[in-house]
C-alpha cells in the first residue's frame, strides 16, 4: 500500500493542471491513468503510420490562451518544459459550396474587408459586433480561471448594472437569435454560426448566446492556436513539470474506486485490487454521471441532480488520414491553408444549415454534413515524414442513432466514413485511394468508450454549455465548486467541470479550491499578481481614480466606489466589484438609519474620528 499526499484519478489535461500545482508547491502527488499515455482528450499520437502524429481529440486551443498557466507560465511549461504554440493570423475560414471564401482573419479590419464582398452592412455590423465582445472581455475573462461564483449570485451581480444586464440578456438568448439581429447574408451568418457550434452546441438553444459574443471577440484579442508537434505536446510539457517537481504518473491503472472513511476519501482502489492512500486530497476525473459509481456514501439528492446534469444534443465524428502528399484544395484562395479553424459548407443558407441542425437532434444522419478539417503539416511539417501530408477531420453527428441507436455505430462507421469523404472530395481534390495510406474513423460511441469516465455518450465537453449549468452551476450547484458534498477532501476535475469543456487549462480553478481547504495561499506560491503582498502594498496607496475601496480578510478588492449620488430619497452608489464587474447599489433612509445604528457607539466613533487624519 503505497501513500502520498494526493492522488488524482486520470491524467487528462485537467488532471495534469491540478497535478501540477500541486507538486510545484511541494505535495507529494500521483496521477493514474488508464491508457498508456497522459492527455485525454489532448494527447498526440501515431495512430496509423509510423511518423503520422494525429491529435486523438482536441487541436484547436482557444480559451487556454487567456489563462495566467499560459500568460504567466505558472508551471514553467515554456521556460522549462519544451511548449510552444504556433498562432496563425487565420484563426477561423470558411469554403462555401462554390468554393467561396470567408476567413476571419486576426486583424479586424482585414476581416471586415472580406465581410464586405458579400454584405457592406455585415462588415460594419461585425465590426461593432466585436467591439461589443472586447469591452466585455475584461468583465469576463479574469474570472474565467478562477472558482465561479454561484449562477444566482452571478445574476444578480449582473443585474445590478447597465452593462451587467447586457451581458445577462445574451446569456439568456441563443445564438441563432443574436446572428440573425446582426447580420443579414446568409454565408456570414453561417460562417459564425458554425465556428461557435464548435462547443457542441445547436445554434437555436437559448442559453448560448453569450458564447457568440465572446468567441469572435477572443479570436481577435488572444488569437486560435496549436502547439507546435500536435494538441498533445501541452499535456506532455505538463507531465514534465510534474516529474521536475516529485510528481509521479503510472499508466495502465484503472480506479475501481474512491476509498471514503468516515465521510472522507482516502485513497482510491485499483481494479487489480491494489489500494492507494492519499493524506490530503483525492482528485476524480470524472463525468457527474459516473459519481454513483466510483464513491460511496454521497447523499442521494446529489446524486440525483447529478445524474440530470445535461448533455449536448450531439457528438463528433472524427477521421483521420495519413497522406502520401499534402492536402490540394479546390478553391482559389490558398489562404484557407492557413486556418487552425476550416470549416468545408455544403449548405446554401442558414435556415437549410438550421434544418440540418435540428435533424442532427433528432437522431438523424443528413445529406449535407458538417465537416471541420485541414492539413495540419502545412503550418507544422514535422508532423508527418518529409513531402507527406495528413488529414484531420471532424464532423457532427448523433451519439443515438434514430435507426439502430448508438449500437448501430459499430456496423456503420466504415460506411458513414466513406461518405463523409466523398463530400469533403468536393472541397479537396485529392482525397483518395491514390493519395491515402490509411486512415482511421472515431465515431461518437467510439469517443465514449476511449474516455468512459468524462465523454459520456460522446460529448467531448462533458456537458452542455447551456445558461442553467454554468459558472458556479456547472455541472450543477452541488458540484460547481469543484468539492462533492458531504465527502470531505474529495475534488472533481475534467471537462463536465467550470468554466467550460475543451482546452481551458480549468483545474487552476480547481488547485486554487484544494489549496484553500489546505491552508494553503496559491497567489503567494505562485506569484500572481494580486498576492498578499501586493494587495497590502494596493491599500497603502491612494487610488489615481480617488474611488472609495472596500477589501475582504484576504485584502481582495471587493468593491471600488467611484461615485455617490442622490435620487430622490435615496443614496446611488455606482462602482466596479472584483475589478471589473460594474455595480449600481441603492441605500433608503430605513438601510441608512440601520447603518448608523451599527456604527453608534463610542469607541466606534472615535475610529472612525481618527482616521479622517491617517494617511493611506
Amino acid at each position: 500500500m503505497s501513500d502520498y499526499d494526493v492522488v488524482i484519478m486520470g491524467a487528462g489535461h485537467n488532471g495534469l493542471t491540478v497535478g501540477g500545482y500541486l507538486a510545484k508547491a511541494g505535495k507529494k502527488v500521483l496521477l493514474l491513468e488508464r491508457h498508456s499515455y497522459a492527455g485525454g482528450g489532448v494527447a498526440t499520437q501515431q495512430i496509423l503510420t509510423p511518423g503520422y502524429w494525429h491529435d486523438l481529440h482536441s487541436s484547436v486551443h482557444i480559451m487556454i490562451q487567456a489563462n495566467p498557466l499560459i500568460t504567466n507560465d505558472e508551471l514553467d511549461l515554456f521556460s522549462k518544459h519544451g511548449m510552444k504554440y504556433k498562432y496563425s493570423d487565420q484563426p477561423h475560414a470558411t469554403i462555401f459550396n462554390d468554393q467561396s471564401v470567408l476567413i476571419t482573419y486576426k486583424d479586424l479590419d482585414k476581416t471586415c474587408e472580406g465581410i464586405a464582398r458579400y454584405s457592406q452592412k455585415d462588415a460594419e455590423s461585425y465590426r461593432r459586433f466585436v467591439k461589443l465582445g472586447q469591452s466585455m472581455l475584461p468583465m469576463i475573462m479574469p474570472g474565467m480561471y478562477k472558482p465561479q461564483p454561484p449562477l444566482g449570485q452571478m445574476v444578480a451581480m449582473l443585474d445590478g448594472s447597465e452593462e451587467g444586464r447586457v451581458i445577462l440578456d445574451l446569456m439568456q438568448r441563443s445564438s441563432l437569435e443574436i446572428i440573425r439581429q446582426w447580420f443579414e447574408n446568409d454565408k456570414v451568418q453561417m460562417h459564425i454560426a458554425r465556428a461557435v457550434s464548435e462547443n457542441l452546441q445547436l445554434p437555436d438553444e437559448l442559453g448560448t448566446g453569450m458564447g457568440t459574443v465572446m468567441f469572435t471577440a477572443l479570436m481577435h484579442t488572444y488569437g486560435v492556436s496549436q502547439p507546435y508537434g500536435g494538441s498533445g505536446k501541452l499535456s506532455e510539457s505538463m507531465v514534465r513539470s510534474i516529474e521536475a517537481n516529485g510528481g509521479e504518473l503510472r499508466y495502465n491503472a484503472e480506479i475501481k474506486r474512491i476509498l471514503v472513511s468516515g465521510g472522507h476519501a482516502n485513497g482510491v482502489e485499483l481494479s487489480d485490487g491494489e489500494k492507494i492512500m492519499a493524506k490530503d486530497a483525492v482528485i476524480g476525473s470524472m463525468h457527474p454521471h459516473k459519481l454513483r459509481q466510483f464513491v460511496d456514501g454521497v447523499a442521494e439528492p446529489v446524486l440525483q441532480r447529478a445524474e440530470k446534469a445535461s448533455l449536448a444534443a450531439f457528438s463528433l465524428f472524427v477521421s483521420h488520414y495519413d497522406l502520401r502528399e499534402p492536402i490540394q484544395f479546390r478553391t482559389d484562395d490558398k489562404d484557407v491553408e492557413h486556418a487552425i479553424m476550416l470549416t468545408l459548407c455544403k449548405h446554401e443558407t442558414m435556415a437549410e444549415m438550421q434544418a440540418d441542425f435540428d435533424a442532427l437532434k433528432r437522431g438523424e444522419l443528413i445529406d449535407k454534413m458538417f465537416s471541420a478539417g485541414n492539413d495540419e503539416s502545412k503550418s507544422d511539417p514535422g508532423r508527418v515524414p518529409a513531402g507527406a501530408g495528413m488529414w484531420h477531420s471532424t464532423g457532427f453527428a448523433p451519439y443515438d442513432l434514430v435507426e439502430g441507436g448508438s449500437s448501430r455505430w459499430e456496423e456503420f462507421r466504415e460506411e458513414y466514413g466513406q461518405m463523409r469523404q466523398e463530400q469533403q472530395s468536393h472541397f479537396v481534390s485529392n482525397l483518395n485511394s491514390d493519395n491515402i495510406i490509411a486512415h482511421k474513423f472515431y465515431t461518437p460511441l467510439d469517443l465514449e468508450r476511449n474516455s468512459p469516465n468524462s465523454m459520456v455518450k460522446g460529448d467531448v465537453h462533458g456537458v452542455a454549455p447551456y445558461f442553467y449549468q454554468s459558472v458556479g452551476n456547472r455541472p450543477t450547484a452541488d458540484l460547481g465548486q469543484f468539492r462533492v458534498p458531504g465527502i470531505e477532501s474529495l475534488y472533481l476535475v475534467g471537462p463536465s467541470m467550470p468554466p467550460a469543456g475543451g482546452v481551458v487549462g480549468a483545474g487552476r480553478a480547481a488547485a486554487m479550491i484544494i489549496f484553500e481547504d489546505l491552508g494553503m495561499d496559491f497567489n503567494r506560491t505562485f506569484d500572481v499578481v494580486d498576492d498578499s503582498a501586493d494587495k497590502v502594498r494596493a491599500r497603502a496607496a491612494a487610488p489615481k481614480d480617488g474611488a472609495m475601496r472596500l477589501f475582504d480578510e484576504h485584502d481582495e478588492e471587493l468593491m471600488a466606489v467611484n461615485n455617490i449620488d442622490v435620487a430622490e430619497d435615496e443614496l446611488v452608489i455606482k462602482g466596479k466589484t472584483f475589478g471589473t464587474m460594474p455595480l449600481v447599489a441603492r441605500l433608503g433612509p430605513g438601510d441608512l438609519r440601520r447603518a448608523i445604528k451599527l456604527a453608534l457607539s463610542p469607541r466606534k466613533i472615535w475610529v472612525l474620528l481618527t482616521m479622517l487624519f491617517k494617511k493611506d
